[in-house]
Protein backbone atom coordinates (compact mmCIF):
# COMPACT_ATOMS: atom_id res chain seq x y z
CA UNK A 1 0.00 0.00 0.00
CA UNK A 2 1.45 3.21 -1.00
CA UNK A 3 1.81 6.15 1.60
CA UNK A 4 -0.47 8.97 1.08
CA UNK A 5 1.55 11.46 0.04
CA UNK A 6 0.55 15.23 -1.72
CA UNK A 7 0.97 14.35 -5.56
CA UNK A 8 0.12 17.66 -7.95
CA UNK A 9 -0.43 15.42 -10.87
CA UNK A 10 -3.55 15.35 -12.32
CA UNK A 11 -5.06 18.35 -11.86
CA UNK A 12 -5.43 19.49 -15.35
CA UNK A 13 -8.24 17.59 -15.64
CA UNK A 14 -10.20 20.03 -12.82
CA UNK A 15 -12.38 22.11 -14.55
CA UNK A 16 -12.20 26.20 -14.38
CA UNK A 17 -14.77 26.47 -11.64
CA UNK A 18 -12.70 24.02 -9.64
CA UNK A 19 -9.21 25.87 -9.77
CA UNK A 20 -9.95 27.60 -7.06
CA UNK A 21 -9.56 24.66 -4.12
CA UNK A 22 -7.68 23.56 -1.39
CA UNK A 23 -6.72 19.65 0.05
CA UNK A 24 -6.57 19.95 4.24
CA UNK A 25 -4.60 16.73 5.04
CA UNK A 26 -5.49 15.50 8.14
CA UNK A 27 -2.85 12.92 8.60
CA UNK A 28 -3.44 12.04 12.22
CA UNK A 29 -6.81 10.57 14.07
CA UNK A 30 -7.61 12.54 16.99
CA UNK A 31 -9.67 9.61 18.14
CA UNK A 32 -11.51 6.20 17.53
CA UNK A 33 -14.51 6.27 19.96
CA UNK A 34 -18.33 6.01 20.29
CA UNK A 35 -18.81 9.62 19.55
CA UNK A 36 -21.15 12.04 18.00
CA UNK A 37 -22.23 14.98 19.54
CA UNK A 38 -24.55 15.85 16.89
CA UNK A 39 -26.63 12.51 16.48
CA UNK A 40 -25.61 11.74 20.12
CA UNK A 41 -24.90 14.85 22.46
CA UNK A 42 -24.15 14.08 25.89
CA UNK A 43 -23.82 9.85 26.05
CA UNK A 44 -21.98 7.27 23.80
CA UNK A 45 -22.74 7.10 20.02
CA UNK A 46 -24.47 3.67 18.97
CA UNK A 47 -21.81 2.82 16.69
CA UNK A 48 -17.80 3.83 16.23
CA UNK A 49 -16.55 7.06 14.60
CA UNK A 50 -12.77 7.55 13.64
CA UNK A 51 -12.62 11.31 14.03
CA UNK A 52 -9.88 13.91 12.79
CA UNK A 53 -9.31 17.53 13.93
CA UNK A 54 -9.48 18.97 17.01
CA UNK A 55 -8.33 17.79 20.61
CA UNK A 56 -11.60 19.40 22.21
CA UNK A 57 -13.72 17.08 20.64
CA UNK A 58 -15.89 15.04 22.61
CA UNK A 59 -19.55 13.70 23.18
CA UNK A 60 -20.91 17.50 24.46
CA UNK A 61 -18.48 19.19 22.01
CA UNK A 62 -19.40 22.47 19.89
CA UNK A 63 -17.46 24.99 18.11
CA UNK A 64 -16.17 27.01 21.15
CA UNK A 65 -14.84 23.72 22.95
CA UNK A 66 -13.04 22.69 19.37
CA UNK A 67 -11.48 26.17 19.39
CA UNK A 68 -10.68 25.70 22.85
CA UNK A 69 -8.46 22.53 21.49
CA UNK A 70 -4.91 23.17 22.38
CA UNK A 71 -4.25 21.33 19.11
CA UNK A 72 -5.75 19.76 15.38
CA UNK A 73 -4.46 16.49 13.66
CA UNK A 74 -5.27 18.22 10.69
CA UNK A 75 -2.23 20.47 8.83
CA UNK A 76 -3.26 24.06 9.10
CA UNK A 77 -2.83 24.93 12.73
CA UNK A 78 -6.13 27.62 12.62
CA UNK A 79 -8.40 25.03 11.58
CA UNK A 80 -9.78 23.25 14.68
CA UNK A 81 -12.80 21.75 12.81
CA UNK A 82 -14.02 18.34 13.65
CA UNK A 83 -14.36 15.53 10.69
CA UNK A 84 -15.42 12.16 11.50
CA UNK A 85 -17.14 9.04 9.66
CA UNK A 86 -17.55 5.81 10.93
CA UNK A 87 -14.67 3.48 10.74
CA UNK A 88 -14.53 -0.47 8.37
CA UNK A 89 -14.10 -3.32 9.83
CA UNK A 90 -13.13 -7.08 8.51
CA UNK A 91 -15.63 -9.44 9.89
CA UNK A 92 -13.91 -12.70 9.17
CA UNK A 93 -15.50 -16.43 9.48
CA UNK A 94 -15.66 -16.63 13.15
CA UNK A 95 -17.56 -13.53 13.31
CA UNK A 96 -15.10 -11.32 14.91
CA UNK A 97 -14.42 -7.61 13.63
CA UNK A 98 -11.25 -6.25 13.12
CA UNK A 99 -10.99 -2.51 11.99
CA UNK A 100 -9.34 -1.84 8.88
CA UNK A 101 -6.05 0.44 8.70
CA UNK A 102 -6.78 3.85 7.95
CA UNK A 103 -3.90 4.84 5.32
CA UNK A 104 -2.52 8.44 5.40
CA UNK A 105 -5.69 9.79 7.56
CA UNK A 106 -8.17 12.14 5.60
CA UNK A 107 -8.22 14.55 3.11
CA UNK A 108 -11.04 17.48 3.36
CA UNK A 109 -11.18 19.09 0.12
CA UNK A 110 -12.39 22.83 -0.15
CA UNK A 111 -13.68 23.11 -3.64
CA UNK A 112 -14.92 26.37 -4.04
CA UNK A 113 -18.05 25.82 -7.26
CA UNK A 114 -20.36 28.18 -8.06
CA UNK A 115 -20.58 31.88 -7.81
CA UNK A 116 -20.20 33.87 -5.10
CA UNK A 117 -19.05 30.94 -2.66
CA UNK A 118 -19.08 32.10 0.68
CA UNK A 119 -16.95 31.05 4.20
CA UNK A 120 -19.34 27.99 6.31
CA UNK A 121 -20.70 31.01 8.92
CA UNK A 122 -19.83 30.60 12.58
CA UNK A 123 -20.77 27.49 14.52
CA UNK A 124 -21.75 25.92 11.33
CA UNK A 125 -22.31 22.12 11.48
CA UNK A 126 -24.13 19.59 8.83
CA UNK A 127 -23.60 15.69 8.08
CA UNK A 128 -23.80 14.01 4.64
CA UNK A 129 -25.22 10.35 3.70
CA UNK A 130 -27.96 7.95 6.09
CA UNK A 131 -26.20 5.46 8.04
CA UNK A 132 -29.37 3.40 7.55
CA UNK A 133 -30.06 2.85 3.73
CA UNK A 134 -29.18 -0.56 2.51
CA UNK A 135 -30.33 0.26 -1.11
CA UNK A 136 -29.99 2.09 -4.24
CA UNK A 137 -33.16 2.99 -6.59
CA UNK A 138 -31.24 4.67 -9.41
CA UNK A 139 -29.99 3.19 -12.09
CA UNK A 140 -25.84 1.45 -11.95
CA UNK A 141 -23.68 3.15 -13.41
CA UNK A 142 -24.95 6.88 -13.42
CA UNK A 143 -26.24 7.41 -16.60
CA UNK A 144 -24.93 10.66 -17.78
CA UNK A 145 -25.42 13.79 -16.19
CA UNK A 146 -27.41 15.25 -18.57
CA UNK A 147 -30.13 13.11 -18.36
CA UNK A 148 -30.59 13.55 -14.64
CA UNK A 149 -34.20 14.46 -14.35
CA UNK A 150 -37.44 13.86 -12.74
CA UNK A 151 -36.65 11.42 -9.40
CA UNK A 152 -33.02 11.38 -10.35
CA UNK A 153 -32.26 14.73 -9.70
CA UNK A 154 -34.13 14.93 -6.28
CA UNK A 155 -32.36 15.33 -3.51
CA UNK A 156 -32.48 11.44 -2.54
CA UNK A 157 -30.99 10.61 -5.62
CA UNK A 158 -28.27 13.34 -5.31
CA UNK A 159 -27.63 12.41 -1.54
CA UNK A 160 -26.85 9.14 -2.51
CA UNK A 161 -24.68 9.80 -5.58
CA UNK A 162 -22.65 11.99 -3.25
CA UNK A 163 -20.95 8.51 -2.19
CA UNK A 164 -17.86 6.91 -3.44
CA UNK A 165 -15.96 3.79 -3.54
CA UNK A 166 -12.89 4.19 -5.66
CA UNK A 167 -10.75 0.76 -6.28
CA UNK A 168 -7.16 1.78 -5.98
CA UNK A 169 -4.56 0.11 -8.41
CA UNK A 170 -2.05 2.23 -8.78
CA UNK A 171 -0.51 0.30 -11.46
CA UNK A 172 -3.81 0.94 -13.62
CA UNK A 173 -5.78 3.72 -15.05
CA UNK A 174 -7.76 5.70 -11.81
CA UNK A 175 -11.50 5.41 -11.84
CA UNK A 176 -13.14 8.58 -11.20
CA UNK A 177 -14.15 9.68 -7.89
CA UNK A 178 -17.91 8.88 -7.01
CA UNK A 179 -18.23 6.86 -10.53
CA UNK A 180 -19.42 3.70 -7.45
CA UNK A 181 -21.60 4.02 -4.64
CA UNK A 182 -21.75 0.90 -3.46
CA UNK A 183 -18.63 -1.01 -1.64
CA UNK A 184 -17.44 -4.16 -3.58
CA UNK A 185 -17.93 -7.41 -2.35
CA UNK A 186 -14.61 -8.80 -0.88
CA UNK A 187 -13.70 -11.05 -3.60
CA UNK A 188 -13.65 -8.13 -6.22
CA UNK A 189 -11.65 -6.30 -3.93
CA UNK A 190 -8.81 -9.39 -3.30
CA UNK A 191 -8.56 -9.49 -7.43
CA UNK A 192 -8.90 -5.72 -8.18
CA UNK A 193 -8.15 -3.03 -5.43
CA UNK A 194 -4.61 -3.98 -4.94
CA UNK A 195 -4.06 -0.83 -3.00
CA UNK A 196 -7.01 -0.55 -1.30
CA UNK A 197 -10.58 1.03 -1.51
CA UNK A 198 -10.93 5.28 -1.40
CA UNK A 199 -14.29 6.22 0.68
CA UNK A 200 -15.66 9.85 -1.19
CA UNK A 201 -18.12 11.61 0.10
CA UNK A 202 -19.41 14.97 -1.02
CA UNK A 203 -21.43 17.61 1.49
CA UNK A 204 -24.15 19.28 0.16
CA UNK A 205 -23.04 23.03 -0.93
CA UNK A 206 -26.22 24.75 -1.61
CA UNK A 207 -27.21 27.04 1.79
CA UNK A 208 -30.50 28.26 2.91
CA UNK A 209 -28.58 31.24 3.31
CA UNK A 210 -29.84 31.93 7.46
CA UNK A 211 -29.67 28.62 9.56
CA UNK A 212 -26.38 27.34 10.95
CA UNK A 213 -27.93 23.59 11.57
CA UNK A 214 -31.34 22.03 11.70
CA UNK A 215 -32.49 19.27 13.93
CA UNK A 216 -31.84 16.49 11.92
CA UNK A 217 -28.40 18.81 10.78
CA UNK A 218 -29.36 18.65 6.69
CA UNK A 219 -32.31 20.34 6.24
CA UNK A 220 -30.28 23.70 6.08
CA UNK A 221 -28.75 22.61 3.14
CA UNK A 222 -29.07 20.99 -0.49
CA UNK A 223 -27.44 19.33 -3.32
CA UNK A 224 -26.21 21.46 -6.43
CA UNK A 225 -28.32 19.67 -9.14
CA UNK A 226 -25.21 17.97 -10.37
CA UNK A 227 -23.76 16.87 -6.74
CA UNK A 228 -20.74 18.75 -6.54
CA UNK A 229 -21.91 21.10 -9.37
CA UNK A 230 -24.96 22.74 -11.10
CA UNK A 231 -27.65 25.05 -9.89
CA UNK A 232 -28.95 25.28 -6.37
CA UNK A 233 -32.55 24.57 -5.53
CA UNK A 234 -35.09 27.18 -4.55
CA UNK A 235 -34.36 28.13 -1.37
CA UNK A 236 -30.87 27.23 -0.88
CA UNK A 237 -29.41 29.75 -3.64
CA UNK A 238 -26.50 30.87 -1.14
CA UNK A 239 -23.42 28.64 -2.39
CA UNK A 240 -21.05 27.90 0.40
CA UNK A 241 -17.47 26.16 -0.09
CA UNK A 242 -18.40 22.40 -1.66
CA UNK A 243 -16.74 19.75 1.07
CA UNK A 244 -15.46 16.84 0.16
CA UNK A 245 -13.88 14.28 2.10
CA UNK A 246 -11.63 10.91 1.54
CA UNK A 247 -10.58 8.43 3.34
CA UNK A 248 -8.22 5.60 1.79
CA UNK A 249 -8.41 1.70 3.93
CA UNK A 250 -6.10 -0.61 3.37
CA UNK A 251 -8.62 -3.77 2.59
CA UNK A 252 -6.00 -5.59 0.48
CA UNK A 253 -4.28 -6.88 3.45
CA UNK A 254 -7.60 -9.24 4.10
CA UNK A 255 -6.71 -10.52 1.29
CA UNK A 256 -6.12 -14.41 2.21
CA UNK A 257 -9.19 -14.28 4.96
CA UNK A 258 -12.29 -15.05 4.53
CA UNK A 259 -14.98 -12.68 5.54
CA UNK A 260 -17.02 -9.35 4.50
CA UNK A 261 -16.43 -5.46 5.16
CA UNK A 262 -18.70 -3.53 6.49
CA UNK A 263 -18.93 -0.16 8.29
CA UNK A 264 -19.39 0.03 12.09
CA UNK A 265 -23.15 0.90 11.78
CA UNK A 266 -23.62 -2.49 10.60
CA UNK A 267 -23.70 -1.55 6.97
CA UNK A 268 -22.18 -3.94 4.80
CA UNK A 269 -23.17 -2.58 1.45
CA UNK A 270 -21.90 1.30 1.50
CA UNK A 271 -25.05 2.93 0.69
CA UNK A 272 -25.04 3.82 4.57
CA UNK A 273 -21.97 5.64 4.40
CA UNK A 274 -21.73 9.36 6.15
CA UNK A 275 -19.92 11.68 7.48
CA UNK A 276 -19.91 14.57 9.69
CA UNK A 277 -18.95 18.64 9.81
CA UNK A 278 -18.25 21.19 12.54
CA UNK A 279 -16.88 24.44 11.99
CA UNK A 280 -13.75 25.19 13.93
CA UNK A 281 -11.63 27.67 12.03
CA UNK A 282 -10.54 30.65 13.81
CA UNK A 283 -12.53 33.48 13.71
CA UNK A 284 -12.06 35.06 9.57
CA UNK A 285 -9.44 32.30 8.76
CA UNK A 286 -12.10 30.71 6.36
CA UNK A 287 -13.04 34.12 4.65
CA UNK A 288 -9.82 34.76 3.90
CA UNK A 289 -8.82 31.45 2.21
CA UNK A 290 -11.90 31.45 0.43
CA UNK A 291 -10.59 35.21 -1.13
CA UNK A 292 -6.35 34.07 -1.54
CA UNK A 293 -6.42 30.38 -1.66
CA UNK A 294 -7.09 30.30 -5.52
CA UNK A 295 -3.66 28.34 -6.43
CA UNK A 296 -4.91 25.58 -8.73
CA UNK A 297 -2.19 23.38 -7.11
CA UNK A 298 -4.93 23.41 -4.46
CA UNK A 299 -1.59 22.31 -2.01
CA UNK A 300 -2.15 24.43 1.23
CA UNK A 301 1.59 25.27 1.34
CA UNK A 302 0.87 27.55 -1.67
CA UNK A 303 -1.73 29.53 0.44
CA UNK A 304 -0.20 32.59 2.50
CA UNK A 305 -3.03 32.47 4.57
CA UNK A 306 -2.74 28.80 6.50
CA UNK A 307 -0.47 28.54 9.42
CA UNK A 308 1.20 24.71 8.90
CA UNK A 309 2.17 21.82 11.02
CA UNK A 310 4.29 19.20 10.84
CA UNK A 311 3.02 15.72 9.90
CA UNK A 312 4.05 14.54 13.43
CA UNK A 313 2.43 17.19 15.49
CA UNK A 314 -0.85 16.17 13.35
CA UNK A 315 0.21 12.39 14.87
CA UNK A 316 0.72 13.70 18.06
CA UNK A 317 -2.46 15.21 18.18
CA UNK A 318 -5.98 13.45 20.26
CA UNK A 319 -8.84 14.05 22.10
CA UNK A 320 -9.47 12.82 25.76
CA UNK A 321 -11.58 10.15 25.80
CA UNK A 322 -14.34 9.64 27.93
CA UNK A 323 -14.16 7.59 31.82
CA UNK A 324 -17.51 5.81 29.90
CA UNK A 325 -15.30 4.79 26.81
CA UNK A 326 -11.97 4.38 27.96
CA UNK A 327 -12.09 0.40 28.42
CA UNK A 328 -13.40 -0.11 24.99
CA UNK A 329 -11.33 -1.99 22.30
CA UNK A 330 -12.37 -0.74 19.06
CA UNK A 331 -9.50 -2.05 16.94
CA UNK A 332 -10.50 -5.96 17.56
CA UNK A 333 -13.96 -7.21 18.54
CA UNK A 334 -15.01 -10.33 19.62
CA UNK A 335 -18.10 -11.85 18.18
CA UNK A 336 -18.61 -9.02 15.66
CA UNK A 337 -18.49 -5.50 15.39
CA UNK A 338 -18.67 -2.57 18.45
CA UNK A 339 -21.38 -2.12 20.95
CA UNK A 340 -22.53 -5.83 19.13
CA UNK A 341 -24.32 -3.17 15.86
CA UNK A 342 -26.20 -5.81 14.02
CA UNK A 343 -25.00 -6.04 10.03
CA UNK A 344 -27.43 -5.48 7.96
CA UNK A 345 -28.05 -6.08 4.20
CA UNK A 346 -30.96 -4.61 3.42
CA UNK A 347 -32.64 -3.21 1.17
CA UNK A 348 -35.27 -2.49 4.26
CA UNK A 349 -34.29 0.80 6.14
CA UNK A 350 -32.02 -0.46 8.75
CA UNK A 351 -33.76 2.00 11.63
CA UNK A 352 -34.42 1.55 14.48
CA UNK A 353 -30.84 0.28 15.32
CA UNK A 354 -30.95 -3.30 15.91
CA UNK A 355 -27.94 -5.23 18.08
CA UNK A 356 -26.63 -9.14 18.06
CA UNK A 357 -25.75 -11.04 20.40
CA UNK A 358 -29.16 -10.82 22.61
CA UNK A 359 -29.01 -6.83 23.03
CA UNK A 360 -32.47 -5.34 23.12
CA UNK A 361 -33.83 -3.19 20.51
CA UNK A 362 -33.17 0.82 20.93
CA UNK A 363 -34.77 3.99 21.26
CA UNK A 364 -34.17 6.67 18.09
CA UNK A 365 -30.91 7.49 20.33
CA UNK A 366 -29.40 4.42 20.48
CA UNK A 367 -30.40 3.63 23.93
CA UNK A 368 -31.85 0.25 25.00
CA UNK A 369 -35.56 0.12 25.38
CA UNK A 370 -36.84 -0.91 28.58
CA UNK A 371 -39.66 -2.20 27.95
CA UNK A 372 -38.46 -4.35 24.92
CA UNK A 373 -37.84 -8.40 25.07
CA UNK A 374 -34.32 -9.29 26.11
CA UNK A 375 -34.37 -12.45 23.87
CA UNK A 376 -31.96 -12.20 21.11
CA UNK A 377 -33.01 -10.40 17.87
CA UNK A 378 -33.20 -12.95 15.06
CA UNK A 379 -33.06 -10.03 11.89
CA UNK A 380 -34.79 -10.71 8.41
CA UNK A 381 -32.26 -8.21 7.34
CA UNK A 382 -29.17 -9.61 8.70
CA UNK A 383 -30.13 -12.74 7.43
CA UNK A 384 -30.96 -12.13 3.96
CA UNK A 385 -28.30 -12.38 1.38
CA UNK A 386 -26.32 -15.01 3.26
CA UNK A 387 -26.63 -19.02 3.22
CA UNK A 388 -26.90 -19.85 7.01
CA UNK A 389 -24.50 -22.74 7.94
CA UNK A 390 -24.32 -24.58 11.27
CA UNK A 391 -21.66 -23.83 13.35
CA UNK A 392 -22.86 -25.45 16.66
CA UNK A 393 -25.60 -26.93 18.58
CA UNK A 394 -27.00 -30.94 18.73
CA UNK A 395 -29.24 -31.71 15.73
CA UNK A 396 -31.02 -34.39 18.17
CA UNK A 397 -34.99 -34.02 17.89
CA UNK A 398 -35.10 -34.24 22.13
CA UNK A 399 -33.23 -30.83 22.07
CA UNK A 400 -36.03 -28.79 20.95
CA UNK A 401 -34.65 -26.48 23.79
CA UNK A 402 -31.58 -25.35 22.13
CA UNK A 403 -31.11 -22.59 19.83
CA UNK A 404 -28.52 -23.53 17.03
CA UNK A 405 -25.92 -20.79 15.98
CA UNK A 406 -25.28 -20.16 13.20
CA UNK A 407 -22.34 -18.21 11.02
CA UNK A 408 -23.80 -16.43 7.77
CA UNK A 409 -21.40 -16.61 4.59
CA UNK A 410 -21.98 -13.84 2.13
CA UNK A 411 -23.74 -14.32 -0.99
CA UNK A 412 -22.25 -11.30 -3.11
CA UNK A 413 -22.26 -12.13 -6.78
CA UNK A 414 -23.37 -9.96 -9.49
CA UNK A 415 -26.43 -11.37 -11.24
CA UNK A 416 -27.62 -10.06 -15.33
CA UNK A 417 -30.95 -8.73 -15.62
CA UNK A 418 -33.32 -10.01 -12.61
CA UNK A 419 -32.57 -9.60 -8.94
CA UNK A 420 -31.88 -12.74 -6.68
CA UNK A 421 -33.46 -12.77 -3.52
CA UNK A 422 -33.10 -14.92 -0.66
CA UNK A 423 -34.75 -15.05 2.91
CA UNK A 424 -34.16 -17.05 5.76
CA UNK A 425 -35.01 -16.76 9.10
CA UNK A 426 -33.84 -19.70 11.82
CA UNK A 427 -35.77 -20.04 14.45
CA UNK A 428 -34.27 -22.82 17.08
CA UNK A 429 -34.30 -26.59 14.90
CA UNK A 430 -37.49 -25.06 12.40
CA UNK A 431 -35.90 -23.04 9.57
CA UNK A 432 -38.68 -20.36 8.30
CA UNK A 433 -39.52 -19.24 5.42
CA UNK A 434 -40.57 -16.15 4.53
CA UNK A 435 -42.11 -13.52 2.26
CA UNK A 436 -41.15 -9.60 3.04
CA UNK A 437 -43.85 -9.58 5.46
CA UNK A 438 -43.19 -12.31 7.81
CA UNK A 439 -46.10 -14.53 5.62
CA UNK A 440 -44.58 -18.02 6.20
CA UNK A 441 -43.82 -19.65 3.11
CA UNK A 442 -43.09 -23.15 4.57
CA UNK A 443 -40.71 -24.73 7.27
CA UNK A 444 -38.47 -27.01 7.11
CA UNK A 445 -37.44 -29.16 10.22
CA UNK A 446 -34.83 -31.60 11.75
CA UNK A 447 -31.05 -32.47 10.61
CA UNK A 448 -30.24 -28.42 11.01
CA UNK A 449 -28.82 -28.07 7.23
CA UNK A 450 -27.89 -25.62 5.51
CA UNK A 451 -30.90 -23.88 3.75
CA UNK A 452 -31.19 -21.33 1.54
CA UNK A 453 -33.85 -19.89 -0.92
CA UNK A 454 -33.74 -17.75 -4.49
CA UNK A 455 -36.31 -16.13 -5.90
CA UNK A 456 -36.19 -13.58 -9.27
CA UNK A 457 -37.94 -10.92 -9.28
CA UNK A 458 -40.50 -12.47 -11.31
CA UNK A 459 -41.59 -14.00 -8.48
CA UNK A 460 -45.14 -12.95 -6.70
CA UNK A 461 -44.24 -14.18 -3.28
CA UNK A 462 -41.20 -12.30 -3.04
CA UNK A 463 -40.47 -8.57 -1.35
CA UNK A 464 -37.39 -7.15 -2.13
CA UNK A 465 -34.68 -8.09 0.65
CA UNK A 466 -31.01 -8.06 -1.41
CA UNK A 467 -30.78 -5.84 -4.19
CA UNK A 468 -27.45 -6.48 -6.31
CA UNK A 469 -26.32 -4.43 -9.02
CA UNK A 470 -27.35 -5.64 -12.06
CA UNK A 471 -23.55 -5.84 -13.73
CA UNK A 472 -20.47 -5.60 -12.63
CA UNK A 473 -18.08 -3.36 -14.48
CA UNK A 474 -15.95 -4.90 -16.99
CA UNK A 475 -12.74 -3.93 -15.63
CA UNK A 476 -11.54 -1.94 -12.34
CA UNK A 477 -8.58 0.53 -12.15
CA UNK A 478 -7.04 2.80 -8.97
CA UNK A 479 -5.15 5.39 -8.70
CA UNK A 480 -3.19 7.57 -6.49
CA UNK A 481 -4.88 9.36 -4.17
CA UNK A 482 -4.26 12.78 -5.06
CA UNK A 483 -3.72 12.74 -8.62
CA UNK A 484 -7.49 12.38 -10.35
CA UNK A 485 -9.81 15.13 -11.33
CA UNK A 486 -13.18 13.73 -9.06
CA UNK A 487 -14.11 17.47 -9.88
CA UNK A 488 -15.27 17.05 -13.40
Amino acid sequence: MQPAVALVTGLAALSSVADAFWRLPCRGTSGLARIDPLIDPGEPSSHAHIVHGSSGFSMSSDASALLAGDCTSCGVRQDKSAYWAPALYFIDEDGDAEMVDEVGGLLAYYLLYGEGVEAFPEGFRMIAGDPFIRSFDWPIPDPPKSEWTGAQASQKALAQKALGFNCLNYAETPEPSLGRHFLPNKTFLDEHCTDGVRFELMFPSCWNGKDTDAEDHKSHMAYPSLVMDGTCPEGYETRVVSLFFETIWNTYAFKDRNGYFALSNGDPTGFGYHGDFMHGWESGVLEQAVKQCTNPSGMVEDCPVFELQTEIEQLLCNFDMPDILKSEDLKKCKGGLPNDILVEWGPEYAFPIKYANGKQPTSAKGVPDSSASAEPIIDLGSLAGHVMVETSASSSSSSTSSTPTWTPTPVTSYVEGAVTQQVVYVEQEIVVLVDGQGNPLGTQTGGLETVSTSYSTTTEVVETVVTIPTAPPKKHHGHKRHGHGHVH
